[in-house]
């Protein structure tokens, strides 16, 4: 009797358990909703495009090779870079960066911008720190193998860009990409080696992560002063070197300061070398025919029609053709060309989805540009011309 009347009541609890869960709709508090008033999108005139290097290595870094910081600075002045970093292995002189890479009395130019910064070399992974200004590296060095949540704290208290390097492979990058403002999308003139790097970067512009993708030669070996200076290393100064690839930025003015923030804006491509046409992308969002906002900026979709506008400038191959391949939100959209010549540009339409995120960016394949001060480079790049950063609609800044 007792088993009986213990079975009616477990049946009527599963039944009003039933119900109550029937009557309950899930509502995720992460559904997509209408993004808050986006801050207004900067200037597409008022600025100058800078093109420079941003991962570097003298002689401060122990596995580099006939690589002084005169000569990095001077071959950069005789291909007409604007900035560079030299980013030395932090862990090679235990942190202490400030009196070395940057003390160094080569450390000087009177027509390149030199930022402030060092590879953090980690024991789970590699990230480059960038300013404006020089600060306490070594409490970032300090911190190396602690938590995010420290290291991050140290990084907002430092005030500097830290950007992920080579993000896959033997040094990729163990960090949670929460605490940085970029991710190094193409390392040194191998292109074919970024494949994994330019899928995690997707990976996190689809997420809602707001990341700009930058370049950075990571070259450590310079051109020997006598020929019994030579090191087994020595034949990559003729593949990759300064430039390769080449990182520009739209900055509002020629100042340490503004290249580091078109950095973390995301006003940002990358060509294979100096030489290289640099890749452009514009949005008109209302169809007036005037562009109204470029890479790195972040608008919020209408629900109708935008056109977008993919442009080369500098030195392209008269009648050669381009091919430019669209990304939209991850996944290969459309492919476009163009041909080269005065005018290289083509343009495409598409409906940003009006609720939840959307982005668009831009890779060119075509023939490659000569760099003679850097001959081998371009058989490595393959018919690699370069890349925009995205285009966002809908992107939380608050994110």
């Amino acid at each position: 009797m007792r088993f009986s009347l213990f079975l009616r009541a477990m049946v009527l609890t599963a039944s009003l358990s039933s119900a109550a869960l029937a009557q309950t709709e899930h509502v995720n508090p992460w559904s997509p909703v209408n993004v808050a008033p986006l801050p207004p999108i900067s200037s597409l005139s008022d600025g100058v495009w800078l093109k420079g290097d941003l991962h570097l290595h003298s002689r401060h870094s122990k596995d580099s090779s006939n690589n002084s910081e005169a000569k990095i600075i001077g071959f950069a002045e005789s291909v007409g870079m604007d900035y560079l970093a030299i980013t030395d292995h932090d862990n090679h002189v235990q942190g202490d960066v400030a009196h070395n890479t940057w003390t160094d009395t080569e450390f000087k130019s009177n027509s390149v911008l030199l930022l402030y910064g060092a590879e953090w070399t980690t024991t789970r992974g590699h990230g480059n720190a960038f300013s404006a200004r020089p600060y306490d590296h070594q409490r970032l060095y300090d911190v190396r193998d602690q938590r995010d949540i420290v290291i991050g704290a140290v990084k907002k208290e430092l005030g500097i860009h830290l950007s992920a390097n080579h993000p896959s492979g033997k040094d990729h990058f163990g960090f949670s990409y929460d605490m940085v403002d970029s991710i190094e999308v193409w390392n040194s003139a191998v292109w074919s080696k970024n494949a994994n790097a330019i899928m995690i970067w997707d990976d996190m512009l689809s997420s809602g992560r707001k990341l700009t993708g930058r370049g950075g030669s990571d070259s450590h070996h310079g051109t020997p002063d006598t020929p019994e200076q030579a090191t087994k290393n020595t034949y990559q100064r003729q593949a990759n070197y300064v430039g390769t690839p080449t990182t520009w930025v739209y900055a509002k003015e020629r100042t340490l300061q503004a290249v580091v923030d078109a950095l973390t804006n995301g006003r940002v491509a990358v060509s294979a070398n100096p030489y290289a046409p640099r890749v452009e992308f514009y949005a008109d969002l209302d169809q007036d025919g005037k562009m109204d906002m470029m890479m790195g900026d972040d608008a919020k979709a209408t629900g109708k029609p935008a056109t977008f506008r993919i442009q080369l400038t500098g030195n392209t191959v008269p009648g050669a053709q381009y091919t430019l391949h669209v990304v939209k939100d991850g996944n290969p959209f459309k492919t476009l060309q163009a041909t080269g010549g005065k005018t290289t540009m083509a343009e495409f339409t598409d409906t940003p989805q009006e609720l939840g995120r959307t982005y668009y960016r831009v890779e060119v394949e075509g023939p490659p540009t000569a760099y003679p001060q850097v001959p081998g480079s371009t058989a490595l790049n393959g018919n690699m011309v370069g890349l925009s950063n995205p285009i966002y609609f809908n992107f939380d800044p608050n994110f």
